[in-house]
């Protein structure tokens, strides 16, 4: 038992270092792109950001394959202080993201709500979910 645990272990590890993972089936895929967006908020205009955001989520998740997760939370007694967890399939799905319909509509209809956003690039070390 410790032996297979350590050579998961050792899988993931080298996984991480040549930007690989083993899908279920045995295929080799690309690593996920996994960001985190830091978002400040107008106090006066959350509301409407909220409604926005919630629209370009559920539209994501719903239209593009590549948009593998989009959860977004505010910080505790902080609502204007918005953070969005995001997972793609690779860097390609990524961009893709970027030149739809939906996620320009987004982007304009907030560009006069966000005071500021930071954009954290992440290296995933394991993603798991039920």
């Amino acid at each position: 038992m410790i032996r297979l645990s350590l050579v998961v272990y050792l899988g993931f590890a080298v996984a991480a270092l040549i930007g690989t993972w083993a899908a279920p089936n045995g295929d080799t895929v690309k690593q996920p792109l996994v960001r985190i967006a830091e978002l400040e908020i107008d106090p006066a205009q959350l509301s409407a950001y909220r409604d926005a955001l919630k629209e370009e989520i559920t539209t994501a998740i719903r239209v593009e394959p590549g948009v593998l997760t989009l959860y977004a939370v505010s910080v505790k007694d902080q609502p204007n202080q918005i953070r969005i967890f995001e997972t793609y399939q690779d860097q390609a799905a990524y961009e893709s993201h970027l030149q739809t319909p939906h996620f320009k509509k987004y982007k304009a209809e907030t560009q006069g709500m966000v005071k500021s956003l930071r954009l954290i690039e992440t290296e995933p070390i394991l993603l798991g979910a039920k």
